[in-house]
């Protein structure tokens, strides 16, 4: 969730209309790539009615076929932070990649099926803006196919940090983005901050195989919270490049030895590794940079890059990152629409004015902070149907058309890395 106010990527508060004329569901369907089942006519009703509407994602454009697997890893030397009774840390990550052929292999779904009945209950509590029904978050499905072999080609790899409360799953349509133009995306959960985690098996210390977030309001607005909630992100970093390390050495990192795509190994180059990241995800992938020579260039979509205030009027303790300044290329991306750029600024220009610094800063115009995430082409597809106010529409995502929205955030995060990391051409 944001770092500042409810809305995408914003805090996790845990707690739990009628269609358009057909023409204008029409229109916003060939636009946003957004499909309905059984909606077709001009007035029809939600629910059993009519059908939910289902998201679609924005197909990838790059000439790479993509595969994709889930990880289940478990570091044994780190507590959970978030649950006292936890004696490990457990993460989920999905891995998208270029793949040799996707001929049999199904595509894979946008949220499993426990993941998106906690998310339909939570992310109405989380972003007012969003419908309480009316959406069937568990039939969309990805561009991407399970356990497809991998070409067999080293390719630069990108880590993803999603903004704070929520799941990776946010981050699929850039993620692919990236994958279809030569690179290996690892997606990565950070349970407990997440809304919710699905693993693929119960565990003695776990109540079942999901875990929803222990967020009850905005972390920004406790400073040792958001310490807590970076420097985790930036642990769970390390302890995910320490595993991609196994696995391209041709060990199998998944806590339960769950078979792996042919090749995948053999696809990471470790050499070029990046990461970027949505709000607090921004956050810990610049800090991350700061503290891991592994990592070679990183991306900051719109994330603090200091401390909350421990007192009013007093101004938070800068980050080491903006504090220091960084000898590697960081991307700072933002909107005109982030209802917190005042206090935004003053991190970012810290950043800014080190000398002899690598960072750029670039922004959207007519967007808001959740353009950054999936709902760049859900909210239009919401607000076309009736699900979502256009006064909710903008305040998460902005009025700028998805048209134009998804493509400007692909062509800025993939130019950069393209620059800083280099992806081989299709073979």
């Amino acid at each position: 969730m944001s770092q500042n106010t409810p809305g995408p990527g914003g805090p996790a508060a845990v707690s739990r209309r009628t269609v358009t004329a057909s023409a204008v569901l029409a229109t916003a369907l060939t636009a946003l790539g957004g499909t309905t089942r059984a909606r077709a006519r001009a007035g029809a009703g939600t629910g059993a009615e009519g059908g939910d509407v289902v998201p679609r994602l924005p197909a990838p454009t790059g000439p790479y076929r993509i595969g994709a697997v889930t990880l289940h890893l478990v570091d044994r030397s780190r507590r959970d932070p978030w649950d006292p009774g936890i004696p490990v840390r457990e993460l989920m990550v999905t891995v998208f990649y270029p793949a040799r052929t996707v001929r049999a292999y199904p595509r894979a779904p946008h949220m499993t099926p426990g993941a998106a009945r906690s998310f339909a209950e939570l992310a109405p509590a989380m972003r007012p803006q969003l419908p309480r029904a009316g959406v069937d978050w568990a039939a969309t499905t990805t561009h991407a196919h399970l356990g497809a072999p991998a070409l067999p080609v080293p390719r630069p790899v990108l880590l993803y940090s999603p903004g704070g409360g929520d799941p990776r799953t946010l981050g699929t349509a850039l993620a692919e983005e990236l994958a279809s133009r030569g690179h290996v995306v690892v997606a990565m959960d950070h349970p407990g901050d997440a809304s919710e985690v699905e693993f693929p098996a119960p565990a003695a210390y776990r109540d079942g195989v999901l875990r929803q977030t222990v967020f009850t309001g905005d972390p920004r607005t406790d400073p040792a919270l958001f310490r807590t909630v970076i420097g985790t992100r930036v642990a769970d970093t390390r302890f995910v490049l320490d595993r991609l390390a196994e696995l391209a050495a041709g060990r199998n990192p998944d806590a339960a030895g769950r078979a792996l795509p042919l090749h995948l190994g053999r696809a990471l180059d470790l050499r070029r590794v990046g990461i970027y990241g949505h709000s607090a995800g921004g956050t810990a992938a610049a800090q991350a940079l700061y503290e891991d020579a592994r990592l070679v260039a990183a991306a900051n979509l719109e994330g603090y890059l200091d401390h909350p205030a421990e007192a009013p009027g007093r101004e938070g303790e800068l980050f080491p990152v903006a504090r220091d300044g960084v000898d590697r290329p960081l991307l700072l991306l933002g909107t005109d629409g982030f209802t917190d750029r005042k206090a935004l600024e003053r991190s970012w220009s810290a950043m800014l004015a080190h000398p002899r610094g690598r960072t750029v800063r670039r922004q959207l115009d007519g967007a808001a902070h959740g353009v950054f995430t999936d709902y760049a082409a859900f909210a239009p597809l919401l607000q076309a149907v009736g699900l979502m106010t256009a006064e909710g529409r903008a305040e998460l995502v902005g009025a700028l058309d998805p048209a134009v929205s998804v493509p400007a955030v692909r062509h800025h995060v993939a130019a950069f890395f393209g620059r800083h990391l280099g992806a081989r051409r299709a073979q």
